[in-house]
């Protein structure tokens, strides 16, 4: 189980390979940065990403953000290499494509703790395949990883589904991964929106993972991040109903009245507990400092 009340509303991809978009990354407001070793990179340019993302993660020049590296997969010629860098390297998790189920996530944990890895370095586990659907509950479950990570194109490419608005043909699948992370108690994460030319297309997907319960979205483009940051931030309103609904249902409860009501409608525990959440929620981006 993992503190979900982290923000980690973007998660921005950066190729490992480009040592300006590195620098840069260092000034943008994602919550977290993917220092990526695989399909951003070339093949003969696998061992310099290596390098410069083993040392960003060490490098402390990235602020409050949470460092991670996407390694190449184990059944790949840099994966092995990977791991064993990024577990030198300590950063906040290492995000591993296509885990298909625990027997590979195992692998991967034997190879961290070979190579040093710190135990704050966690498993991020990207589900983009058929199996990992059909597996993910033990994905989740697994006891170092603490993210799930939605790889929607690879998901779509194998089940040969359509690219369509509102996602239809992923939608049962994209809520059978928010099961099994509630379920675990991990946080998950929507896959990428493609069309970096269409802000429009993106704040509607955005605001549809955000409303299926998904607790961020990664990142293909910088220009993502504020409008991510702003859909899975509570709004002042949020704030403010959540504090009156506590209020008053502390309130009647020291009063000793069974039934409570803020604007007309009854407030039960949930609502309590959802508006702690908000309030929490709210405290954790706050502390960010943006």
């Amino acid at each position: 189980m993992t503190d979900s009340l982290r923000p980690r509303r973007s998660v921005l991809y950066m190729p490992a390979a480009n040592a300006r978009a590195l620098e840069k990354a260092k000034a943008i407001s994602a919550d977290a940065l993917i220092f990526d070793l695989e399909d951003a990179v070339a093949p003969d340019s696998k061992d310099t990403a290596r390098e410069q993302a083993a040392a960003a993660a060490a490098s402390g020049e990235y602020g409050r953000r949470e460092l991670t590296i996407r390694c190449n997969g184990l059944d790949t010629p840099w994966g092995a290499d990977d791991l064993a860098a990024a577990a030198a390297a300590g950063p906040s998790a290492v995000v591993i494509p296509k885990v298909s189920g625990v027997e590979g996530l195992a692998e991967v944990a034997k190879r961290l703790e070979a190579g040093g890895a710190p135990d704050h370095t966690r498993i991020w586990a990207m589900v983009e395949t058929p199996l990992a659907i059909f597996s993910v509950r033990e994905i989740a479950a697994f006891e170092r990883v603490e993210v799930l990570v939605m790889g929607t194109n690879d998901l779509a490419k194998e089940i040969r589904a359509e690219p369509v608005p509102g996602r239809a043909p992923l939608y049962p699948h994209l809520a059978t991964a928010i099961l099994a992370a509630r379920e675990a108690g991990v946080v998950i994460l929507d896959g990428v929106y493609n069309d970096v030319r269409d802000p429009e297309g993106f704040e509607v997907e955005a605001r549809q993972g955000f409303e299926m319960g998904f607790d961020g979205k990664t990142l293909v483009h910088p220009d993502q991040v504020e409008p991510t940051n702003r859909i899975w931030a509570p709004t002042e309103d949020q704030v403010v109903h959540a504090r009156r609904v506590i209020e008053a249902f502390d309130e009647a409860k020291a009063e000793g009245k069974g039934v409570v009501t803020v604007d007309g409608r009854m407030i039960e525990n949930l609502h309590v507990d959802n508006a702690r959440r908000t309030l929490a929620v709210a405290d954790a981006i706050a502390a960010l400092g943006d």
